[in-house]
């Protein structure tokens, strides 16, 4: 084939570590290696909900061979020039994976490549858009009977996460709720010894309530069970002394609020090969788990007590039980809304205020966060919302651990509504048609 480029839009965390990583690996892995004739580069436009290290996220995937951040986004976007002026091959696709589906077209257009958008609620622009992966059958319809030959039904990127997924591909293909990934099979429910993962977040408003919560529960747990491992998979874009701020009462007062536990960061001696631990005043330890993506360190657990956000949707695509938890002491720590309330939200000054009553409205409306919860249109895995208390959840935990009937339950569930396999195979081939290849 000719030289050709991909170019991929992408913006949040979430966006980043779920479509854009598996639809990476699996281009170089359909339309090979050779950068003389594939290059994939990846833009980033802004996103409310980033942490602003999503640029160096992306350059560690081995796939991607350019990278431009956010801040160079809407010059590119208006003037067609990136910041270190990047040259474009006569052929090549726009992917969307995140952000305006109108960045798609426009760029698309003024690049004179073909574009593909990956549509996971909505398809917009369907009269400027070559291609739309969408993610179920049921989108179709949203499009005027002209426009639907541009649809394709690929399933939910979300699914495709896991990692060792793509060797089961062809049995997914007729299978729309296939087993789960083979690094979970094997492990029992409860294994000994018993393994809780802590998902408190990755960005500051998140972290401020999520790790002092999380440390709370996990005390209260370990009186009851004192043979508990905890671990917390750090996201690929925090640091450890970092997340060590918010288990230290001096530099995040709302920690008393929630719990009163503080924990130190304990680093290993350079010649062993143990975990760095965050160890509370009661001598509880939490391992930090650094290697991303963590399934093999998740697959252990039994339970896992996470935020919201795409490490919702990893976790049931791995088939593991949680529950998801959204304190609301301080309530405007969610600012990730899409659209004008997002605007609001993160506005200088009176930003928090927006906050503080959109979440109240958010919340008052009772509805689902969890992508689990999202892809069944009801709660199947627990979201607890308000002002929680460590010791309440624990109890919640301890029976849940007491009845083991239920974590399966709830397992079963997970992976009977995560979604077909394999979309970030179809997007490939769709893209590889379209490119010729």
């Amino acid at each position: 084939m000719s030289p050709v480029d991909i170019l991929i839009l992408s913006n949040g965390p979430g966006e980043i570590a779920t479509w854009v990583r598996p639809v990476v690996r699996v281009l170089r892995e359909q339309l090979g290696d050779e950068r003389s004739q594939l290059r994939i580069s990846v833009v980033l436009s802004p996103c409310s909900n980033a942490t602003g290290k999503e640029a160096a996220l992306v350059r560690s995937y081995p796939e991607v061979d350019r990278v431009q951040p956010p801040e160079h986004f809407f010059p590119f976007l208006l003037w067609g020039k990136t910041h270190e002026n990047w040259d474009w091959r006569k052929s090549g696709a726009v992917i969307f994976l995140g952000g305006d589906q109108a960045f798609a077209a426009i760029i698309g257009k003024r690049l004179g490549y073909r574009t593909v958008v990956y549509a996971e609620w909505e398809v917009r622009w369907y009269r400027w858009i070559d291609c739309f992966c969408v993610r179920q059958p049921s989108m179709l319809s949203q499009v005027p009977p002209q426009y639907r030959h541009k649809l394709t039904v690929v399933g939910d990127l979300m699914a495709d996460v896991v990692e060792g997924v793509e060797g089961r591909r062809q049995k997914s293909e007729v299978n729309i709720f296939p087993v789960p990934p083979s690094p979970c099979l094997p492990l029992p429910l409860s294994p000994p010894p018993l393994t809780i993962g802590l998902l408190p977040g990755s960005k500051a408003a998140k972290l401020s309530q999520g790790v002092p919560l999380c440390l709370a529960i996990a005390q209260q747990i370990y009186a009851q069970r004192p043979q508990t491992r905890f671990i917390l998979p750090v996201a690929p874009t925090l640091d450890l002394p970092t997340l060590a701020t918010y288990a230290d009462p001096s530099s995040n007062p709302i920690l008393n609020k929630l719990g009163g536990v503080s924990a130190q960061l304990l680093m290993p001696s350079p010649d062993l090969s143990e975990n760095p631990v965050l160890k509370t005043s009661a001598g509880v330890q939490i391992e930090l788990i650094a290697q991303f993506p963590a399934h093999e360190f998740l697959c252990q657990c039994c339970l896992v007590l996470t935020t919201v956000g795409a490490n919702t949707a990893e976790l049931g695509a791995l088939g593991i039980p949680m529950f998801v938890l959204l304190p609301t002491q301080q309530l405007d720590a969610m600012r990730s809304w899409d659209g004008i309330p997002g605007i609001l939200a993160n506005l200088p000054l009176l930003g928090s205020a927006f906050a503080k009553a959109i979440n109240w409205l958010v919340l008052k409306q009772g509805r689902l966060f969890a992508w689990p919860n999202k892809w069944a249109g009801e709660e199947i895995v627990p979201e607890l919302v308000g002002e929680l208390q460590a010791a309440e959840v624990a109890r919640l935990v301890l029976d849940y651990l007491d009845n083991p009937e239920r974590l399966e339950q709830m397992r079963d569930r997970l992976l009977m509504v995560r979604g077909q396999l394999g979309a970030s195979r179809r997007i490939s081939t769709l893209v590889a048609r379209i490119l010729n290849c």
